[in-house]
C-alpha cells in the first residue's frame, strides 16, 4: 500500500469509536453481578473472562462488515491478515483482572495501523514499525472515549488533548503497570522501589491504554511499562502522541514488549535515563 491509497484518516477515526463504543455497549451491560474466570494464559493471575471472547468476537465481526478485506489482529484470537494494507489492532476488554472485579478502570481499545511491506504477506504488524492511523479508546465504565488520529490530534469526548508542561521527575506523577510471571513482578518491584523517592508518586490504573490516556489529558505526567503486546498499546499510544508526548523504548528504540515509556517533551528524558540505568528493559 502506498501512502497515496491509505484511506482517509476521519473515517478511520470514526470506524474505531463506532467498534470500541459497541464493544463497550456489550462488555457493560451484559456483566454479570459476579464475573467468572473463562480460561488463564501465561499464569494464574493472568485470567480471560467469556465477555474478552464475546466482546473480540464482536470486534472481528463488525470489521468485517464494516472495512471487509482489512487485517485484525487481537488479544484473543490472535492475527488474521487482510488484503488492504490496513491493520486493526484491538484489545477487548484492557483491564480484565479490574473488570473481574467490578472496578471502573478497563476499556476497549481498537486502533488502526499499517505495517511494513518489508514484514512480508501473512506477518502480523509491530509496534517497532507500523504506523498507527487511528484510535479509539472507551471506558464503558464513567463513558469515557479518547480518539486520537495521525495528524489530526487527540480528544476526549470532543475536546482537545495536551499533555502537561515539563517538569522536574520529583514533581511527575507517574503510571506504570506490573507483568504476570513471578519473576518479572520480582525484578518490576524493585525498580519501583528506586523509583519512587524520586518522584511525586507512582500510580497502578491497570488498564495500558487508559494510563496512556492519562498521560495525554494530563492526568498523569509520565507512564512506563515492560511487557505491553501490540493490543496494549497500539490506540494509547497514538492518543498520548496526537496529546503531544513522546511515546518510545530504551536505548534508541520504539516502544514494544522490551519497554514503553511515554510523557511530555522536558519531563520524559529523566525517567528514559533512570530505566536505561537500571536495566529496567531487560531484567525478567
Amino acid at each position: 500500500m502506498t501512502t497515496r491509497e491509505l484511506p482517509d484518516g476521519a473515517a478511520l477515526v470514526a470506524t474505531a469509536e463506532t467498534l470500541a463504543r459497541e464493544a463497550g455497549r456489550l462488555v457493560h451491560e451484559g456483566r454479570p453481578d459476579r464475573v467468572r474466570v473463562h480460561a488463564t494464559k501465561s499464569s494464574p493471575v493472568d485470567v480471560v473472562t467469556a465477555m474478552d471472547l464475546a466482546s473480540e468476537e464482536l470486534l472481528r465481526r463488525r470489521i468485517a462488515q464494516l472495512r471487509p478485506g482489512d487485517g485484525i489482529l487481537g488479544e484473543e484470537q490472535g492475527y488474521e491478515p487482510g488484503t488492504t494494507g490496513v491493520t486493526w489492532v484491538v484489545d477487548p476488554i484492557d483491564g480484565t483482572v479490574n473488570y473481574l472485579y467490578g472496578l471502573a478502570s478497563w476499556s476497549v481499545s481498537v486502533a488502526a495501523v499499517v505495517g511494513t511491506p518489508e514484514a512480508g504477506p501473512g506477518v502480523a504488524p509491530d509496534p517497532q514499525t507500523w504506523t498507527a492511523l487511528a484510535a479509539a479508546v472507551h471506558a464503558p465504565a464513567d463513558g469515557r472515549t479518547f480518539l486520537a488520529g495521525r495528524g489530526q490530534g487527540a480528544t476526549l469526548d470532543g475536546a482537545p488533548l495536551t499533555v502537561n508542561e515539563a517538569k522536574p521527575l520529583e514533581l511527575s506523577l507517574v503510571g506504570t503497570g506490573f507483568g504476570y510471571l513471578v519473576e518479572r513482578r520480582r525484578a518490576q518491584a524493585a525498580i519501583v522501589a528506586e523509583l519512587l523517592p524520586l518522584v511525586r508518586d507512582i500510580r497502578r490504573l491497570g488498564s495500558a491504554a487508559l494510563d496512556l490516556c492519562a498521560v495525554a489529558a494530563g492526568g498523569l505526567d509520565l507512564y512506563y511499562e515492560r511487557g505491553l503486546a501490540p493490543w496494549d498499546l497500539a490506540a494509547g499510544a497514538l492518543v498520548a502522541q496526537e496529546a503531544g508526548a513522546v511515546v518510545t523504548g530504551l536505548h534508541g528504540r520504539a516502544a514494544g514488549p522490551e519497554m514503553t515509556v511515554a510523557g511530555a517533551p522536558g519531563t520524559i528524558e529523566a525517567l528514559v535515563t533512570f530505566l536505561e540505568s537500571h536495566r529496567a528493559d531487560s531484567t525478567a
